[in-house]
């Protein structure tokens, strides 16, 4: 009788935890589109509802995958953690295809919109040449982190964490656009939110943090120090003769 009831006990712990686990991948999920959409509503969400949003094809087309990759997002967690694994597997057949596909639009629309805020004379040369390193070094993050999550797509502890870090990777110019931030510290802690966080719920919830958090962190953080050199004279120097081929 004992036995039977520390069985149930044992049983109806794992299950909530279970359910804490899925749910905090749903709101950490929530919680990234919400940055998204808050990034972009000046630019791009709130023009979009008023309806009078002027942009080049290329930079609409480039939103509306951006866009399409949160929505992915979120159905994948959702499908996840309503049990749909197999179905969860099966859309994630075309997600790789998709994931590819951001960072093919990313390497294209990063060279084009320095291209034409230079043409339209809204930015310097310099600072588009410079500009080139900043959509390069996002592609290279969210690229790396989403072979990866490919790499581990059967082994779910790796592979979701893995999913959160490249979607943070592209959080990088939503939170560069958050000009009420203010400061560079503060707007580099908001971009790495979701893997802090992440930390936090591991720490809490499994007693250790995960290797692929700390792993990626460290990761970010250097590769985020490229905006320290996007205007430096090494960088400019491969930057202008790129940007000049394109203009």
């Amino acid at each position: 009788m004992g036995i039977a009831a520390d069985s149930s006990l044992g049983a109806q712990r794992v299950t909530v935890r279970l359910r804490v686990h899925t749910r905090f991948y749903v709101t950490l999920s929530a919680l990234m589109v919400g940055m998204v959409v808050v990034g972009f509503w000046p630019s791009y969400f709130g023009p979009m509802v008023r309806g009078n949003i002027e942009r080049p094809a290329i930079i609409q087309i480039h939103g509306l995958i951006f866009v399409g990759w949160m929505a992915l997002l979120i159905a994948q967690v959702v499908l996840a953690a309503r049990g749909r694994i197999q179905l969860h597997r099966k859309v994630g057949r075309y997600g790789v295809a998709y994931g590819w596909l951001v960072v093919a639009m990313g390497l294209v629309v990063g060279p084009a919109a320095s291209v034409i805020h230079v043409r339209a004379g809204e930015w310097p040369h310099d600072r588009g040449a410079g500009f080139l390193l900043t959509t390069f070094g996002d592609m290279v993050l969210f690229g790396a982190c989403f072979a990866a999550a490919v790499a581990y797509r059967h082994r779910p502890e790796i592979h979701k964490r893995l999913m959160i870090a490249a979607t943070t990777a592209l959080l990088f110019a939503a939170v560069g656009r958050m000009s009420f931030i203010g400061s560079p510290p503060l707007a580099g802690l908001v971009w790495l939110s979701p893997l802090l966080i992440g930390m936090v719920h591991d720490k809490v919830t499994r007693g250790r943090v995960h290797p692929v958090y700390i792993i990626t962190t460290i990761g970010f953080l250097i590769i985020g120090t490229r905006v320290l050199f996007e205007q430096s004279e090494a960088w400019l120097r491969i930057g202008r003769p790129i940007l000049d081929a394109l203009l």
